[in-house]
């Protein structure tokens, strides 16, 4: 596990976990949030988001973490490992309100207040996106596809969360 990938639904917990992947393991990591938004959560340019897009998996270790499906394959087929997070709705839905409600975001920058309809409608409708993920990276030659849908996989997995 070299160059990983660490999707899901919003709320799933990516960040989290790639923080901590990133702790235990001393891989860089970077945050898709990172290179899509800048300061006040304005999205960058298209061409200078296809830009920081290129770079990022550009070294010969890295972790990722973030969701956006348009790049998806892009990410995959540099990747050898893609852990996806998929954790029960209720549960994704949950940490977006608490994230949201103690404005404690993971990529800082915002105060506290109540998830965007947009964000909980991402999380509402993940479903469909996740079976259409998990079918594209189904298609990567050699790519290990870890799917995790609780906190005790995560743990059985070898993954400290604490």
């Amino acid at each position: 596990m070299q160059r990983l990938l660490v999707i899901g639904s919003p709320g799933a917990g990516k960040s989290t976990l790639a923080q901590k992947l990133a702790a235990q393991t001393g891989l860089p990591l970077t945050h898709l949030d990172d290179l899509y938004w800048n300061p006040g959560w304005r999205k960058v340019e298209r061409e200078r988001w296809l830009s920081r897009l290129t770079d990022a998996p550009a070294g010969e270790t890295w972790i990722i973490d973030g969701n956006f499906s348009s790049s998806l394959l892009r990410r995959a087929y540099a990747a050898d490992t893609v852990i996806f997070l998929m954790p029960p709705r209720w549960l994704c839905l949950w940490r977006a309100f608490t994230r949201e409600a103690l404005g404690r975001h993971p990529h800082g920058g915002q105060q506290a207040g109540w998830p965007s309809q947009e964000l909980l409608q991402d999380i509402w409708k993940f479903g469909p996106q996740a079976q259409w993920q998990l079918a594209q990276l189904k298609t990567v030659p050699g790519l290990r596809l870890v799917v995790l849908r609780s906190s005790a996989e995560i743990a059985s997995y070898g993954i400290k969360m604490i």
